[in-house]
């Protein structure tokens, strides 16, 4: 079963930065796309950003211009390079991609 870990969580004030990681298990990673979504209490789980096996890259309107997806294939893992963070990114964030089962996820909490 491939698998995913995330890490780099934590409290930061409002307009602070923060970096996550995401660390694959699996030889299929490279050719992969992979997307960074979060779940904020109470509500759905949410589209973030989306890399390519290529780096061709996407993101939600809401995080466009502050946030940066990003992956390292050789280390297996995608990060997420937060800026300009705002008391409503708070959330537990998930990385996924085809095949992946999802991991525990990493707490971003944000004080205003």
């Amino acid at each position: 079963q491939l698998q995913l870990a995330e890490s780099g969580g934590g409290l930061v004030q409002a307009g602070g930065s923060l970096r996550l990681s995401c660390a694959a298990s699996g030889t299929i990673f490279s050719i992969n796309p992979m997307g960074w979504y979060r779940q904020a209490p109470g509500k759905q789980r949410e589209f973030v950003a989306r890399i390519t096996s290529a780096g061709t890259t996407i993101y939600a309107d809401s995080v466009k211009g502050r946030f940066t997806i990003s992956r390292d294939n050789a280390k297996k893992t995608v990060y997420l390079q937060m800026n300009s963070l705002k008391p409503e990114d708070a959330a537990v964030y998930y990385c996924n991609g085809p095949n992946y089962s999802w991991g525990q996820g990493t707490q971003v909490t944000v004080s205003s």
